[in-house]
């Protein structure tokens, strides 16, 4: 009896076959979605507006005043402050990378997109560039050349965080860039990096999907053969053809030699970063310094860091405590072991023995900013829908728009930018310890930055705001209790208080064990139960609106353990608290990264599921309050009631 047809179907092939289809059909409609310059305007058009334009652009890259003059339109027209554009004939696959990292359509709207462009030629507005501390001097075409692509694509992707929902793409048929050959493993890594991007991790993945397909090819019949032909015909099915906005000079070459130039690419990558690690570049004196500094400060161990155990309970005074976990610095490799303790009464869970400052200035240093800090804005620019959501959950609780809005524990304004698309009519302030507060103020993703304790405001700010969030900020600090007493203060009469803080009571804390994301050691501090702070928002004068547990999940249970896993097993080779690593070693933390990648694709995959099913349960890893502040005012802290 002949099976039936789905019986002979090679499902990894077919799968295979469907996502790099799905993957041509969205590259090819991003790609028609790209604007194109139209014909430069004329005297009798009105020549537009050039004075306040700067145009850079990569080495050997000339742009005729003519396509000057066309941006310059096309800006104003479309209101961009900052305008990549992108040459007609760019290669192929550099066309591909930016099509999987960009969607037109949405890009503009994006605030928290990351700036992406082709790294040839970028318009940008002076102003833009006089607060990004990038202005190179000269006027329209003046002081444009001299950069190599690397420079131009980490400055588009700086200019648009100070041009949120003002920079965009444009395709110039007039500018060319010739035939370029594919370019050398240290020049793609420095590229990839300059675009945010882990050239080893990539380079690893890349290697890997070539194998699969060649593997596919090989063994599963007509449907290997085809999932192998889709790729290889891929750059002509999504740039080729009749009409297409960009016509890459290296199409053909680009096409018929695909796999063979992907695998020499990855492997080029491959071996420049085993020469030069991701994120460890040659030396710089300021990576010197940093490793002396803190080779100086280890000499006298981190015990000194700690202060005393308590015997009791900080939320309730129950001396009914048991040890809920003990961990590392999972975070960042840094020496030292951390105990979280819990309240066998309220569920308390808190850092035991804590911090001192000094310790928590120690443990926090390059993790936010500093050496830290390119990555940390990485991973809070990806979390869009979690900020607009924190947003919205005011919506059903107030008429009007609120007219101010301080943000605590802002770090660099991510949300409070995220934020401004859904209330636009909101001023928003943020606080913070760091330097990042005042980098929010000169992006313009909030309109003015305090630098400090908050509870140090709490007579300066008193009565000001209408709404005061705390998004993830409670559990980072020394006194939750006295952080409630300060927005209870700085609130008007009648306003909202909004707190989002990792649940100490989620199945996946026991589950995961030490390997839970939101420990989060030797950082948090403090994790109360929902319970506990309701409590203590009604004894301040408080009434909780809503709480919700599903919609504050953070997606990261399993993808959070297995990165904390692989840091454990394979710590970054350039951490400059650390002795110098070796080229064995470098290559050991390089393979255990590779061999991590089905791990993290796995565990994305299981936090898919578990966010779909968290939705569903409303059973997250972290809770969501609104309150609202009873009209009359509580006293600030040290005043009488």
């Amino acid at each position: 009896m002949t099976p039936p047809p789905f019986h002979r179907v090679r499902w990894t092939s077919a799968l295979t076959v469907a996502a790099l289809g799905a993957g041509t059909v969205r590259a090819r409609r991003r790609l028609r979605a790209v604007p194109v310059l139209p014909a430069p305007p004329t005297a009798a058009d009105g020549l537009p507006r050039a004075a306040g334009w700067r145009l850079l652009t990569s080495r050997g890259v000339e742009v005729d005043p003519a396509t000057f003059l066309a941006a310059c339109a096309h800006a104003d027209r479309v209101g961009l402050r900052v305008l990549d554009l992108l040459p007609a004939d760019l290669g192929a696959e550099r066309a591909l990378g930016l099509l999987r990292l960009v969607d037109p359509a949405g890009y503009l709207r994006d605030r928290l997109a990351e700036g992406r462009g082709a790294g040839y030629a970028v318009l940008v507005a002076e102003e833009v560039l006089a607060r990004a501390g990038a202005d190179p001097g000269g006027t329209g075409l003046e002081g444009a050349g001299g950069r190599e692509p690397a420079d131009l694509l980490a400055l588009v992707r700086r200019l648009k965080e100070y041009a949120a929902d003002s920079t965009g793409l444009a395709i110039a048929p007039a500018l060319s860039v010739g035939r370029a050959g594919d370019p050398a493993g240290p020049v793609r890594a420095a590229e990839l990096r300059a675009q945010g991007l882990p050239p080893g991790v990539l380079a690893g993945a890349q290697l890997a999907g070539l194998a699969l397909l060649a593997g596919l090819a090989g063994r599963q019949g007509r449907w290997g053969v085809a999932a192998a032909g889709l790729y290889w015909l891929q750059p002509y099915l999504v740039l080729g053809g009749p009409g297409a906005p960009l016509r890459p000079a290296d199409l053909p070459a680009a096409t018929a030699a695909r796999p063979a130039r992907s695998l020499a690419a990855a492997v080029r990558t491959a071996a420049a970063v085993l020469r030069t690690p991701d994120g460890a570049e040659a030396d710089t004196d300021a990576d010197t310094a940093r490793a002396a500094a803190y080779r100086a400060e280890l000499t006298f161990g981190t015990d000194r860091f700690l202060e005393p155990r308590r015997t009791d309970c900080p939320w309730c005074g129950s001396r009914q405590l048991f040890v809920r976990v003990r961990v590392p610095d999972l975070l960042q490799g840094k020496p030292g072991r951390f105990t979280l303790e819990q309240c066998a009464d309220c569920g308390h869970v808190f850092q035991n023995p804590r911090l001192t400052l000094d310790g928590l200035e120690f443990y926090y240093r390059d993790f936010y900013d500093g050496r830290g800090g390119e990555g940390a804005g990485t991973v809070f620019g990806r979390l869009g829908d979690s900020y607009r959501r924190r947003a919205e959950m005011l919506r059903p609780h107030t008429v009007d728009a609120p007219a101010s809005w301080l943000d605590v524990g802002t770090g660099h304004g991510h949300f409070c930018n995220a934020a401004r698309a859904v209330w636009p009519d909101t001023r928003f302030d943020g606080l913070d310890m760091g330097d990042g507060v005042g980098e929010a103020e000169r992006r313009g993703w909030v309109e003015t930055g305090f630098q400090g304790q908050f509870p140090e405001f709490a007579q300066k700010l008193a009565g000001r705001y209408e709404v005061v969030s705390m998004y993830h900020y409670l559990e980072h600090t020394r006194d939750p209790l006295t952080e409630l007493d300060t927005a209870a203060a700085v609130l008007a009469p009648g306003g909202f208080l909004a707190i989002e803080l990792p649940d100490p009571e989620s199945r996946m804390a026991r589950l995961l064990g030490p390997a839970w994301l939101p420990w989060f050691q030797p950082q948090h501090q403090h994790l109360m139960p929902a319970s506990n702070l309701r409590e203590a928002l009604a004894d301040r004068g408080f009434t909780v609106l809503a709480e919700e547990h599903g919609r504050a999940h953070q997606g990261n249970d399993f993808f959070g353990a297995v990165a904390l896993t692989t840091t454990r097993l394979a710590p970054d080779p350039g951490r400059p608290w650390a002795p110098p690593a070796t080229r064995r070693g470098r290559a050991l933390a390089h393979a255990v990264r590779t061999a991590a990648l089905p791990c993290f694709a796995g565990a994305a995959a299981l936090d898919a599921l578990r966010t779909a099913v968290a939705r569903r349960t409303d059973g997250g890893n972290a809770y969501r309050l609104l309150a609202r502040l009873d009209e009359r005012r509580p006293a600030a802290p040290g005043e009488d009631w």
